[in-house]
Protein backbone atom coordinates (compact mmCIF):
# COMPACT_ATOMS: atom_id res chain seq x y z
CA UNK A 1 0.00 0.00 0.00
CA UNK A 2 1.76 3.54 -0.57
CA UNK A 3 2.48 5.53 2.07
CA UNK A 4 1.22 9.35 1.60
CA UNK A 5 3.74 11.55 1.65
CA UNK A 6 4.75 13.07 4.08
CA UNK A 7 7.51 15.44 5.43
CA UNK A 8 9.07 15.23 8.57
CA UNK A 9 10.28 17.79 10.22
CA UNK A 10 12.55 17.09 13.67
CA UNK A 11 10.99 19.17 15.99
CA UNK A 12 13.83 18.63 19.37
CA UNK A 13 15.31 21.37 20.67
CA UNK A 14 18.75 20.96 18.77
CA UNK A 15 16.65 21.31 15.22
CA UNK A 16 14.62 23.94 17.15
CA UNK A 17 17.94 26.14 17.77
CA UNK A 18 18.81 25.37 13.91
CA UNK A 19 16.15 27.22 12.78
CA UNK A 20 13.83 24.47 13.22
CA UNK A 21 10.56 26.04 13.79
CA UNK A 22 10.96 28.62 10.88
CA UNK A 23 11.50 25.77 8.13
CA UNK A 24 8.42 24.18 8.99
CA UNK A 25 6.53 27.40 8.81
CA UNK A 26 8.21 28.03 5.53
CA UNK A 27 6.98 24.42 4.13
CA UNK A 28 3.06 25.28 5.22
CA UNK A 29 3.18 28.09 3.41
CA UNK A 30 4.97 26.67 0.39
CA UNK A 31 2.53 24.07 0.43
CA UNK A 32 -0.27 26.27 0.54
CA UNK A 33 0.86 28.38 -2.28
CA UNK A 34 1.05 25.34 -4.35
CA UNK A 35 -2.83 24.28 -3.62
CA UNK A 36 -2.11 21.89 -2.35
CA UNK A 37 -3.97 20.30 0.85
CA UNK A 38 -2.92 18.59 4.14
CA UNK A 39 -4.58 15.00 3.12
CA UNK A 40 -1.98 15.31 -0.02
CA UNK A 41 0.99 15.95 1.75
CA UNK A 42 1.42 15.81 5.57
CA UNK A 43 3.57 18.12 7.27
CA UNK A 44 4.27 16.83 10.57
CA UNK A 45 6.59 17.85 13.48
CA UNK A 46 8.30 14.68 14.94
CA UNK A 47 11.44 14.12 17.44
CA UNK A 48 14.72 13.43 17.29
CA UNK A 49 16.13 12.28 14.00
CA UNK A 50 20.03 11.59 15.61
CA UNK A 51 21.87 13.18 13.24
CA UNK A 52 22.07 16.72 15.52
CA UNK A 53 24.33 18.43 14.54
CA UNK A 54 23.26 18.77 10.83
CA UNK A 55 20.04 20.06 11.72
CA UNK A 56 17.61 21.15 10.81
CA UNK A 57 16.40 17.40 9.59
CA UNK A 58 13.76 16.90 7.05
CA UNK A 59 12.63 13.06 5.97
CA UNK A 60 10.86 13.14 2.92
CA UNK A 61 8.69 9.89 2.88
CA UNK A 62 6.54 9.07 -0.63
CA UNK A 63 5.93 6.72 -3.30
CA UNK A 64 9.58 5.88 -3.24
CA UNK A 65 12.79 5.61 -0.99
CA UNK A 66 12.95 8.10 2.16
CA UNK A 67 15.24 10.80 1.85
CA UNK A 68 16.73 12.83 5.03
CA UNK A 69 17.93 16.40 4.07
CA UNK A 70 20.08 17.90 7.04
CA UNK A 71 21.11 22.01 6.90
CA UNK A 72 18.08 22.87 5.20
CA UNK A 73 16.51 26.72 5.94
CA UNK A 74 13.36 28.35 4.62
CA UNK A 75 14.61 29.19 1.15
CA UNK A 76 14.80 25.15 0.66
CA UNK A 77 10.59 25.19 1.25
CA UNK A 78 9.99 25.06 -2.48
CA UNK A 79 12.38 22.03 -3.35
CA UNK A 80 11.55 20.36 -0.14
CA UNK A 81 7.85 20.12 -0.98
CA UNK A 82 9.35 18.68 -4.44
CA UNK A 83 10.97 16.11 -2.88
CA UNK A 84 7.86 14.94 -0.76
CA UNK A 85 5.75 15.00 -4.36
CA UNK A 86 8.68 12.67 -6.48
CA UNK A 87 11.10 11.92 -4.22
CA UNK A 88 13.29 13.33 -6.58
CA UNK A 89 15.22 15.72 -4.29
CA UNK A 90 17.67 16.88 -6.98
CA UNK A 91 17.51 20.41 -6.47
CA UNK A 92 19.07 19.20 -2.74
CA UNK A 93 21.50 16.88 -3.64
CA UNK A 94 24.33 19.17 -1.23
CA UNK A 95 21.87 18.45 1.61
CA UNK A 96 20.78 15.07 0.77
CA UNK A 97 22.10 12.42 3.87
CA UNK A 98 23.00 8.84 3.02
CA UNK A 99 20.79 6.87 5.19
CA UNK A 100 23.01 3.71 4.07
CA UNK A 101 25.48 5.62 5.75
CA UNK A 102 27.47 3.98 9.21
CA UNK A 103 25.93 6.72 11.65
CA UNK A 104 22.51 5.22 10.53
CA UNK A 105 23.00 1.96 9.13
CA UNK A 106 25.04 0.26 12.25
CA UNK A 107 22.26 1.30 14.82
CA UNK A 108 20.24 -0.46 16.17
CA UNK A 109 16.85 1.46 17.63
CA UNK A 110 14.69 -0.19 20.75
CA UNK A 111 14.68 2.66 22.90
CA UNK A 112 14.90 5.22 20.58
CA UNK A 113 12.28 3.36 17.73
CA UNK A 114 9.77 6.15 17.77
CA UNK A 115 11.79 8.89 17.64
CA UNK A 116 11.95 10.67 14.56
CA UNK A 117 8.73 8.33 14.01
CA UNK A 118 5.75 10.06 15.78
CA UNK A 119 4.64 13.16 16.62
CA UNK A 120 5.13 13.78 20.05
CA UNK A 121 2.09 15.97 20.70
CA UNK A 122 -0.36 13.52 19.73
CA UNK A 123 -1.41 10.81 21.28
CA UNK A 124 -3.17 9.35 18.14
CA UNK A 125 0.04 9.30 16.58
CA UNK A 126 1.86 7.44 19.40
CA UNK A 127 -1.08 4.89 19.76
CA UNK A 128 -0.83 4.30 15.64
CA UNK A 129 2.53 3.46 15.99
CA UNK A 130 1.90 0.98 19.03
CA UNK A 131 2.56 2.62 21.93
CA UNK A 132 0.50 1.65 25.00
CA UNK A 133 -0.96 -1.83 22.93
CA UNK A 134 1.41 -3.51 25.34
CA UNK A 135 0.19 -2.10 28.44
CA UNK A 136 -2.90 -3.30 27.59
CA UNK A 137 -1.87 -6.80 27.07
CA UNK A 138 -0.48 -6.62 30.13
CA UNK A 139 -3.39 -5.56 31.73
CA UNK A 140 -4.88 -8.01 30.21
CA UNK A 141 -3.34 -11.19 29.80
CA UNK A 142 -0.03 -10.90 32.22
CA UNK A 143 -0.19 -11.06 36.17
CA UNK A 144 2.54 -8.56 38.24
CA UNK A 145 4.78 -12.07 38.66
CA UNK A 146 5.23 -12.67 34.50
CA UNK A 147 5.35 -9.00 33.84
CA UNK A 148 8.82 -8.80 36.13
CA UNK A 149 9.95 -12.71 34.69
CA UNK A 150 9.97 -11.06 31.43
CA UNK A 151 12.29 -8.40 32.93
CA UNK A 152 14.63 -10.71 34.40
CA UNK A 153 15.02 -12.86 31.24
CA UNK A 154 15.51 -9.86 29.22
CA UNK A 155 18.84 -9.07 31.29
CA UNK A 156 17.78 -5.55 31.33
CA UNK A 157 20.20 -3.22 33.49
CA UNK A 158 19.53 0.20 34.58
CA UNK A 159 20.88 2.79 32.07
CA UNK A 160 21.51 5.77 34.66
CA UNK A 161 25.03 4.49 35.45
CA UNK A 162 25.39 1.70 37.37
CA UNK A 163 23.75 -0.87 35.89
CA UNK A 164 21.66 -2.49 38.62
CA UNK A 165 19.59 -5.62 37.32
CA UNK A 166 16.39 -4.19 36.23
CA UNK A 167 14.20 -7.34 37.44
CA UNK A 168 16.10 -7.80 40.57
CA UNK A 169 15.11 -4.26 41.81
CA UNK A 170 11.61 -4.68 40.87
CA UNK A 171 10.94 -7.68 42.45
CA UNK A 172 12.62 -6.54 46.11
CA UNK A 173 9.85 -3.77 45.49
CA UNK A 174 7.20 -5.81 44.68
CA UNK A 175 8.13 -8.38 47.50
CA UNK A 176 8.25 -5.66 50.46
CA UNK A 177 5.25 -5.94 52.75
CA UNK A 178 2.10 -4.77 51.93
CA UNK A 179 1.22 -0.93 51.67
CA UNK A 180 1.91 1.81 49.52
CA UNK A 181 4.49 1.75 46.69
CA UNK A 182 6.02 4.21 44.58
CA UNK A 183 7.60 4.48 41.28
CA UNK A 184 10.12 7.23 39.65
CA UNK A 185 11.74 8.22 36.61
CA UNK A 186 14.79 10.06 37.22
CA UNK A 187 15.11 12.26 34.24
CA UNK A 188 17.43 14.64 35.96
CA UNK A 189 19.75 14.28 33.26
CA UNK A 190 22.92 16.11 34.13
CA UNK A 191 26.33 15.23 32.89
CA UNK A 192 27.78 17.39 30.31
CA UNK A 193 27.77 16.02 27.11
CA UNK A 194 24.43 14.36 27.92
CA UNK A 195 20.95 14.63 25.43
CA UNK A 196 19.80 10.98 25.39
CA UNK A 197 16.79 11.66 28.24
CA UNK A 198 16.41 14.89 26.87
CA UNK A 199 15.92 13.39 23.49
CA UNK A 200 13.29 10.65 24.31
CA UNK A 201 11.59 13.04 26.47
CA UNK A 202 10.66 15.22 23.77
CA UNK A 203 10.42 12.86 20.90
CA UNK A 204 8.14 9.98 22.59
CA UNK A 205 6.94 10.82 25.86
CA UNK A 206 4.09 8.26 25.89
CA UNK A 207 6.37 5.47 25.22
CA UNK A 208 7.88 6.50 28.96
CA UNK A 209 4.45 6.84 30.21
CA UNK A 210 3.82 2.92 29.32
CA UNK A 211 6.99 2.05 30.48
CA UNK A 212 6.38 3.56 33.43
CA UNK A 213 2.72 2.00 33.40
CA UNK A 214 3.75 -1.29 33.31
CA UNK A 215 6.60 -1.08 36.15
CA UNK A 216 4.34 0.37 38.70
CA UNK A 217 1.47 -2.71 37.74
CA UNK A 218 4.55 -5.12 38.01
CA UNK A 219 5.38 -3.84 41.83
CA UNK A 220 1.98 -2.75 42.84
CA UNK A 221 2.48 0.81 42.54
CA UNK A 222 -0.48 3.29 42.55
CA UNK A 223 1.83 6.49 42.48
CA UNK A 224 4.42 7.82 40.53
CA UNK A 225 6.93 10.47 39.26
CA UNK A 226 9.13 11.85 36.68
CA UNK A 227 11.89 13.98 37.81
CA UNK A 228 12.76 16.83 35.13
CA UNK A 229 15.63 18.93 35.62
CA UNK A 230 14.06 22.80 34.75
CA UNK A 231 16.72 23.51 32.30
CA UNK A 232 14.47 21.15 29.63
CA UNK A 233 11.63 23.21 28.97
CA UNK A 234 10.34 21.38 25.80
CA UNK A 235 10.96 17.99 27.56
CA UNK A 236 8.73 18.89 30.60
CA UNK A 237 6.07 21.05 28.43
CA UNK A 238 5.26 17.89 26.58
CA UNK A 239 5.70 15.02 29.35
CA UNK A 240 2.74 17.70 30.62
CA UNK A 241 1.10 17.65 27.70
CA UNK A 242 1.60 13.50 27.05
CA UNK A 243 0.47 12.68 31.04
CA UNK A 244 -2.98 15.24 30.35
CA UNK A 245 -3.80 13.33 27.37
CA UNK A 246 -2.99 9.84 28.58
CA UNK A 247 -5.45 10.78 31.52
CA UNK A 248 -8.29 11.80 29.09
CA UNK A 249 -8.39 8.46 27.59
CA UNK A 250 -7.84 6.71 30.70
CA UNK A 251 -4.33 5.32 30.19
CA UNK A 252 -4.28 6.91 33.85
CA UNK A 253 -6.42 7.40 36.23
CA UNK A 254 -8.67 4.68 37.98
CA UNK A 255 -9.24 1.44 36.72
CA UNK A 256 -7.37 1.62 33.57
CA UNK A 257 -8.39 -0.32 30.84
CA UNK A 258 -11.35 -1.39 32.70
CA UNK A 259 -9.25 -3.25 35.06
CA UNK A 260 -8.78 -2.50 38.97
CA UNK A 261 -5.29 -0.78 37.82
CA UNK A 262 -5.26 2.59 39.18
CA UNK A 263 -2.06 5.11 38.54
CA UNK A 264 -1.44 8.70 38.91
CA UNK A 265 1.69 10.20 37.00
CA UNK A 266 2.67 13.29 38.14
CA UNK A 267 5.95 15.89 36.81
CA UNK A 268 7.92 17.22 39.44
CA UNK A 269 10.63 19.76 38.13
CA UNK A 270 14.11 19.74 39.76
CA UNK A 271 16.14 22.65 40.41
CA UNK A 272 18.91 22.04 38.34
CA UNK A 273 21.12 20.17 41.46
CA UNK A 274 23.47 17.36 39.61
CA UNK A 275 23.62 15.67 42.91
CA UNK A 276 19.86 15.55 43.09
CA UNK A 277 20.47 12.72 40.51
CA UNK A 278 21.44 10.43 42.99
CA UNK A 279 18.63 8.15 44.30
CA UNK A 280 18.20 9.45 47.52
CA UNK A 281 18.52 13.30 46.84
CA UNK A 282 15.81 13.08 44.23
CA UNK A 283 13.67 11.26 46.50
CA UNK A 284 14.04 14.05 49.08
CA UNK A 285 13.92 16.73 46.48
CA UNK A 286 10.66 15.26 45.47
CA UNK A 287 9.11 15.44 48.72
CA UNK A 288 9.73 19.08 49.16
CA UNK A 289 13.11 18.99 50.98
CA UNK A 290 16.48 19.86 50.36
CA UNK A 291 17.91 16.96 47.88
CA UNK A 292 21.11 15.40 49.79
CA UNK A 293 22.05 11.92 49.74
CA UNK A 294 21.32 9.88 52.42
CA UNK A 295 23.09 6.91 53.83
CA UNK A 296 22.35 3.05 52.41
CA UNK A 297 20.65 1.01 53.47
CA UNK A 298 17.62 1.12 53.76
CA UNK A 299 17.67 1.44 49.81
CA UNK A 300 14.73 3.23 48.08
CA UNK A 301 13.12 -0.07 47.28
CA UNK A 302 12.96 -0.86 50.79
CA UNK A 303 12.18 2.94 52.32
CA UNK A 304 11.80 5.46 49.34
CA UNK A 305 9.29 8.18 49.19
CA UNK A 306 7.36 8.65 52.38
CA UNK A 307 9.01 5.44 53.53
CA UNK A 308 7.31 3.62 51.21
CA UNK A 309 8.92 1.05 48.62
CA UNK A 310 9.87 2.51 45.42
CA UNK A 311 10.76 1.84 42.64
CA UNK A 312 13.73 3.94 40.79
CA UNK A 313 14.99 4.31 37.12
CA UNK A 314 16.08 5.83 34.92
CA UNK A 315 13.85 7.30 30.80
CA UNK A 316 15.78 4.57 29.18
CA UNK A 317 15.40 1.77 31.08
CA UNK A 318 11.22 2.58 31.38
CA UNK A 319 11.82 2.97 27.89
CA UNK A 320 13.05 0.07 26.76
CA UNK A 321 10.17 -1.90 29.22
CA UNK A 322 7.72 -1.78 26.00
CA UNK A 323 9.79 -3.39 23.24
CA UNK A 324 10.61 -5.97 26.39
CA UNK A 325 7.12 -7.07 26.59
CA UNK A 326 6.01 -7.01 22.77
CA UNK A 327 9.43 -9.52 21.14
CA UNK A 328 10.08 -11.41 24.49
CA UNK A 329 12.53 -10.68 27.43
CA UNK A 330 14.57 -13.36 25.27
CA UNK A 331 14.83 -11.61 22.42
CA UNK A 332 16.40 -8.75 24.20
CA UNK A 333 18.94 -11.41 26.23
CA UNK A 334 20.33 -12.06 22.70
CA UNK A 335 21.51 -8.68 21.87
CA UNK A 336 24.38 -7.62 23.47
CA UNK A 337 26.87 -9.49 25.74
CA UNK A 338 26.86 -11.94 28.27
CA UNK A 339 26.42 -9.80 31.02
CA UNK A 340 25.28 -6.33 29.56
CA UNK A 341 22.23 -7.16 27.48
CA UNK A 342 20.68 -4.95 25.08
CA UNK A 343 21.12 -1.86 23.20
CA UNK A 344 22.65 1.71 24.94
CA UNK A 345 21.91 5.07 24.01
CA UNK A 346 24.63 7.47 23.59
CA UNK A 347 24.98 11.04 22.81
CA UNK A 348 27.80 11.21 20.79
CA UNK A 349 29.63 14.40 20.90
CA UNK A 350 32.91 16.42 20.84
CA UNK A 351 35.78 16.56 18.06
CA UNK A 352 33.64 14.22 15.92
CA UNK A 353 32.59 14.80 12.04
CA UNK A 354 28.78 13.16 13.08
CA UNK A 355 27.06 14.61 16.24
CA UNK A 356 23.87 12.55 17.79
CA UNK A 357 21.97 10.08 19.02
CA UNK A 358 23.51 6.91 18.89
CA UNK A 359 22.20 3.31 19.89
CA UNK A 360 23.86 0.17 19.38
CA UNK A 361 23.88 -2.90 20.81
CA UNK A 362 25.96 -3.85 23.85
CA UNK A 363 29.47 -4.76 22.75
CA UNK A 364 30.06 -2.82 19.76
CA UNK A 365 33.77 -1.69 20.08
CA UNK A 366 34.04 1.99 21.23
CA UNK A 367 36.50 2.71 18.14
CA UNK A 368 33.04 1.38 16.11
CA UNK A 369 30.84 4.09 17.67
CA UNK A 370 33.42 7.26 17.29
CA UNK A 371 35.48 6.44 14.18
CA UNK A 372 32.76 4.70 11.89
CA UNK A 373 29.60 5.69 13.11
CA UNK A 374 30.82 8.89 14.22
CA UNK A 375 33.63 9.51 11.68
CA UNK A 376 36.10 10.32 13.25
CA UNK A 377 37.76 13.98 13.72
CA UNK A 378 36.84 16.51 11.11
CA UNK A 379 39.97 17.39 10.27
CA UNK A 380 40.83 13.73 9.98
CA UNK A 381 43.37 13.65 12.67
CA UNK A 382 43.75 11.01 15.34
CA UNK A 383 41.31 10.53 18.11
CA UNK A 384 43.48 11.21 21.22
CA UNK A 385 40.73 10.05 23.81
CA UNK A 386 37.39 9.51 24.48
CA UNK A 387 35.40 10.62 27.50
CA UNK A 388 32.58 8.46 29.00
CA UNK A 389 30.17 8.70 31.93
CA UNK A 390 30.42 12.30 32.81
CA UNK A 391 32.12 13.94 35.61
CA UNK A 392 32.16 10.11 36.84
CA UNK A 393 33.70 8.74 34.36
CA UNK A 394 36.59 8.66 33.08
CA UNK A 395 39.48 9.21 29.92
CA UNK A 396 39.80 6.31 27.24
CA UNK A 397 43.21 6.85 25.20
CA UNK A 398 42.76 5.90 21.41
CA UNK A 399 45.14 2.85 22.14
CA UNK A 400 42.23 1.01 24.22
CA UNK A 401 39.44 2.21 21.34
CA UNK A 402 39.30 -1.79 20.40
CA UNK A 403 37.10 -2.24 24.15
CA UNK A 404 33.81 -3.18 23.48
CA UNK A 405 31.40 -0.84 25.08
CA UNK A 406 29.87 -2.45 28.31
CA UNK A 407 29.70 -2.08 31.91
CA UNK A 408 32.20 -4.40 33.17
CA UNK A 409 34.97 -3.35 30.21
CA UNK A 410 34.43 0.30 30.39
CA UNK A 411 35.15 0.19 34.38
CA UNK A 412 38.81 -1.75 33.09
CA UNK A 413 39.74 0.96 31.96
CA UNK A 414 38.93 3.23 34.28
CA UNK A 415 35.80 5.23 33.05
CA UNK A 416 32.16 3.77 33.07
CA UNK A 417 28.88 3.52 31.09
CA UNK A 418 27.19 6.49 32.79
CA UNK A 419 24.16 7.77 31.72
CA UNK A 420 25.49 7.99 27.80
CA UNK A 421 27.59 10.58 27.43
CA UNK A 422 29.92 10.29 24.90
CA UNK A 423 32.88 13.12 24.28
CA UNK A 424 35.42 12.74 21.62
CA UNK A 425 38.63 14.61 21.93
CA UNK A 426 41.40 15.46 19.31
CA UNK A 427 44.90 15.65 19.70
CA UNK A 428 45.50 18.85 20.42
CA UNK A 429 43.42 18.28 23.50
CA UNK A 430 45.25 18.59 27.36
CA UNK A 431 44.40 16.06 29.65
CA UNK A 432 44.85 18.01 32.69
CA UNK A 433 42.74 20.44 31.21
CA UNK A 434 40.07 18.25 30.89
CA UNK A 435 40.55 16.71 34.44
CA UNK A 436 40.36 20.09 35.86
CA UNK A 437 37.24 21.37 34.00
CA UNK A 438 35.05 18.42 35.14
CA UNK A 439 36.36 18.44 39.04
CA UNK A 440 35.38 22.15 38.83
CA UNK A 441 32.01 21.05 38.30
CA UNK A 442 32.24 18.28 40.89
CA UNK A 443 33.28 21.01 43.28
CA UNK A 444 30.23 23.60 42.19
CA UNK A 445 27.35 20.52 42.04
CA UNK A 446 29.05 19.21 45.45
CA UNK A 447 25.80 19.64 48.20
CA UNK A 448 28.49 20.03 50.70
CA UNK A 449 27.26 17.26 53.07
CA UNK A 450 30.29 15.01 53.57
CA UNK A 451 33.70 16.84 54.16
CA UNK A 452 35.39 13.98 51.55
CA UNK A 453 33.79 15.43 48.78
CA UNK A 454 32.92 19.08 50.18
CA UNK A 455 36.84 19.94 51.10
CA UNK A 456 38.33 16.96 48.68
CA UNK A 457 37.47 18.31 45.27
CA UNK A 458 38.33 21.66 46.14
CA UNK A 459 41.68 20.90 46.90
CA UNK A 460 41.77 18.34 43.86
CA UNK A 461 40.46 21.63 41.71
CA UNK A 462 43.58 23.79 43.44
CA UNK A 463 46.17 21.03 42.96
CA UNK A 464 45.07 20.42 39.00
CA UNK A 465 45.31 23.89 38.73
CA UNK A 466 48.77 24.14 39.49
CA UNK A 467 49.06 21.27 36.56
CA UNK A 468 47.42 23.36 34.05
CA UNK A 469 49.65 26.75 35.20
CA UNK A 470 52.89 24.24 34.52
CA UNK A 471 53.98 25.04 38.27
CA UNK A 472 53.30 21.67 39.52
CA UNK A 473 56.08 19.55 41.99
CA UNK A 474 56.48 15.59 41.46
CA UNK A 475 55.14 16.14 45.32
CA UNK A 476 52.36 17.41 44.01
CA UNK A 477 51.88 14.26 41.55
CA UNK A 478 51.58 12.05 44.94
CA UNK A 479 49.58 14.15 46.55
CA UNK A 480 47.19 14.37 43.80
CA UNK A 481 46.99 10.65 43.85
CA UNK A 482 46.46 10.02 47.28
CA UNK A 483 43.70 12.49 47.63
CA UNK A 484 41.69 11.06 44.72
CA UNK A 485 41.78 7.49 46.83
CA UNK A 486 40.60 9.32 49.72
CA UNK A 487 37.64 11.36 48.33
CA UNK A 488 37.02 8.12 46.08
CA UNK A 489 36.81 5.39 49.08
CA UNK A 490 35.27 7.98 51.56
CA UNK A 491 32.74 10.03 50.26
CA UNK A 492 28.71 9.33 50.74
CA UNK A 493 27.68 9.02 47.76
CA UNK A 494 28.02 8.86 43.83
CA UNK A 495 28.96 12.04 43.23
CA UNK A 496 32.33 12.57 45.46
CA UNK A 497 33.32 8.40 44.95
CA UNK A 498 33.18 8.77 41.19
CA UNK A 499 34.42 12.54 40.95
CA UNK A 500 38.32 11.37 41.05
CA UNK A 501 37.74 9.47 38.10
CA UNK A 502 38.79 11.76 35.27
CA UNK A 503 41.54 12.83 37.35
CA UNK A 504 42.54 8.99 37.59
CA UNK A 505 42.03 7.73 34.31
CA UNK A 506 43.86 10.63 32.62
CA UNK A 507 46.97 10.04 35.10
CA UNK A 508 47.08 6.25 34.02
CA UNK A 509 46.41 7.15 30.38
CA UNK A 510 48.46 10.34 30.16
CA UNK A 511 50.95 10.57 33.02
CA UNK A 512 53.40 12.22 31.28
CA UNK A 513 51.04 14.87 30.19
CA UNK A 514 51.17 15.58 34.40
CA UNK A 515 54.84 15.29 34.27
CA UNK A 516 55.48 17.99 31.93
CA UNK A 517 53.55 19.94 34.03
CA UNK A 518 56.30 19.77 36.90
CA UNK A 519 59.00 22.13 37.81
CA UNK A 520 61.64 19.38 37.72
CA UNK A 521 62.09 16.43 35.88
CA UNK A 522 60.07 12.82 36.34
CA UNK A 523 61.77 11.05 38.86
CA UNK A 524 63.13 13.70 41.37
CA UNK A 525 61.69 14.06 44.99
CA UNK A 526 61.05 18.06 44.74
CA UNK A 527 63.39 19.73 47.45
CA UNK A 528 65.66 16.69 47.57
CA UNK A 529 66.81 16.26 44.26
CA UNK A 530 66.89 12.90 44.76
CA UNK A 531 66.41 10.41 42.14
CA UNK A 532 63.55 7.66 43.07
Amino acid sequence: MPVPPQLRCCDASGCRSAGGQALRAALEGARDAAGLTAEALTIKPVGCLRLCGSGPLVACDGPGPTQLFGGVAPEHAGALIAAGLATSGDALAAHRLDLEAPFFALQRPVVLEGCGQVNPESIDDAIAFGTYAQLHRVLEELTPEQVRDEVRRSGLRGRGGAGYPTGLKWDTVALQPPGPRYVVCNADEGDPGAFMDRSVLESDPHRLIEGMAIAAYAVGAERGFVYVRAEYPLAIERLRLALQQARSRHLLGNHIHGTTFNLRLEVRVGAGAYVCGEETALLLSIQGQRGMPQPRPPFPAQSGLWGAPTLINNVETFTAVPAILRQGGDWYAAIGTEHSKGTKVFALSGAVVNTGLVEVPMGTPLRTVVEVIGGGVPDGSPIKAVQTGGPSGGCIPAERLDTPVDYESLVELGSMMGSGGMVVMGGSTSMPEVARHFMGFSVNESCGKCVPCRAGTVQLAQLLDRFVERRATSADMERLDALCQMVKVTSLCGLGQSAPNPVLSTLRWFRHEYEAACREPAGVVAGQGVER
